[in-house]
């Protein structure tokens, strides 16, 4: 069980003694203080977790010592005591930052209701700052998460990670964190001085993906640039390169980048001289690439070199005991980002949080988490702050009949352009899976041109 610090600051020796020795009968660590002089300097060597601190001290007063310990350690939490209810005082305390404030004659079983939830707000509190502690010694991107399902990939990570050159083939579900991982484990790897360089697949045309990866000489083509340009494949040199929904790989761009895993060799778009360069390649997909050979889409060989390893990343509804423990690493990030002070998550968010589907996976989370912080004020992340469940607890999410969620209307608004949007990208993804990958199927389904699908799916993934 932890024991907590208290540091007592009251000028009357019955008062500053018996609050001492009734606090150390619940086992906490109490130290007492005549005056708030004494008082600093104690904090300033060694900061409890809470000071009870007296208005009315003689020297310097106790709204003049609170100013001066919020200023040197705003993490310490102060209680004040005063012999009367003098409102004023007692208003411009709570706005310089107390927490919480007692008259005299103290009541203990009331000030051991206001210490405990002092308590539970210092432990969660900490318990944020070991999570974010533990994801900055890291040094790397990974995921945060105690699970099985997470730490068999992350150990899967670690041993990938020492070889500087095995192709790695990354599947999973939307979402799910892919280039995360990709990242973790060029950052674990002896490539990790080196560049690391991504490129998503599916948002360049497949005509131009070629001179993307190994780049094109001048006037190669209508339209390039005079001085030729460096492909990803050369600026990934002695580092990673990242290759996301390979999926949408060209068959022609496929061949070639085969030639280049196979013998490290290529040549640039309308070029003649033979490249050489050494470079990690892991690539990603959500989509079942043995379907897509099956159906002439994909060429086996390349799915063999791709597949040396492959490690799946698990869907957030197969590693719900991460939601809670991640929810805390986003609340500290965007409290940070948007310089609130959220401390914790109220149990109905929690159990909300748990009890959802999460069919956006970690990106989804993390939205949410963003979107929380930013449009509440805190100290609790509250229900009603996320979009799950609206303020009477019902359901936020309709099912439509082909299985979408419809997100309803919640008192604190929502954003409508972004719920389009999602709805929009469901069902291109969907037209896609039913088409198995072929694009001008998929626009048949949509009753949409092939032009028309492109253009609004590449303006989806964020591509202009």
């Amino acid at each position: 069980m932890t024991s907590y610090s208290i540091y007592v600051v009251d000028d009357e020796a019955v008062v500053r003694n018996g609050l001492k020795l009734a606090l150390k009968k619940k086992n906490y660590k109490v130290r007492a203080f005549e005056s708030a002089e004494s008082a600093l300097k104690a904090i300033d060597e060694n900061p409890p977790d809470l000071v009870l601190l007296d208005i009315g001290l003689p020297g310097m007063s106790g709204v003049e010592a609170l100013e001066i310990i919020k200023e040197r350690h705003p993490e310490v939490i102060i209680v004040m005591i005063t012999a009367y209810e003098d409102v004023q005082t007692v208003v411009a305390s709570m706005k310089n930052g107390a927490y919480e404030y007692v008259v005299k004659p103290v009541q203990m079983d009331a000030l051991l209701v206001i210490l405990r939830n002092a308590f539970e707000t210092i432990a969660m509190r900490k318990e944020i700052q070991a999570l974010h502690e533990k994801y900055l010694k890291e040094n790397l991107p990974c995921f945060i998460g105690e699970s099985n399902a997470i730490q068999d990939v992350m150990e899967l990570v670690s041993k990938v990670s020492q070889s500087p050159d095995t192709p790695v083939l990354i599947q999973g579900e939307t979402g799910t964190g892919k280039e995360l991982i990709a990242k973790a484990i060029h950052y674990k790897s002896p490539n990790f001085k080196g560049p690391l360089v991504a490129l998503n697949c599916a948002a360049v045309p497949k005509e131009l993906i070629e001179s993307e990866l190994f780049g094109y000489e001048k006037g190669a083509f209508t339209g390039a640039e005079k001085a030729g340009k460096t492909g990803l494949v050369e600026e990934a040199a002695e580092g990673t390169l990242f290759l996301d929904e390979i999926g949408d790989l060209s068959m022609e761009a496929q061949a070639k980048l085969l030639r280049f895993l196979e013998q490290g060799e290529y040549y640039r778009v309308g070029g003649t001289k033979k490249l050489a360069v050494k470079t990690r390649l892991i690539s990603a997909t959500n989509k079942d690439l043995l379907h897509l050979v099956e159906n002439n889409l994909f060429r086996l060989d390349l799915y063999h070199r791709f597949a040396v390893v492959k490690l799946e990343v698990p869907s957030l509804s197969q590693r719900p005991d991460d939601i809670i423990p991640m929810t805390k690493q986003f609340l500290v990030e965007f409290s940070q980002k948007f310089s609130k002070s959220f401390s914790g998550i109220s149990p109905k968010a929690e159990a909300a949080l748990k009890e959802y589907s999460w069919p956006g996976n970690v990106r989804e989370l993390k939205n949410l988490i963003e979107r929380g912080v930013l449009l509440s004020d805190g100290p609790e992340l509250m229900l009603e702050d996320l979009d799950l469940k609206d303020v009477n607890g019902r359901e936020s999410s309709k099912q439509s009949d082909n299985g979408h969620h419809l997100p309803s209307v919640l008192p604190s608004g929502i954003d409508f352009s972004a719920i389009i949007a999602d709805i929009e990208k469901a069902y291109f993804e969907e037209a896609l899976k039913m088409a198995d990958g072929n694009e001008s199927k998929a626009a048949l389904l949509l009753n949409l041109t092939r032009d028309k699908f492109r253009y609004r799916r590449q303006k989806l993934n964020g591509v202009r």
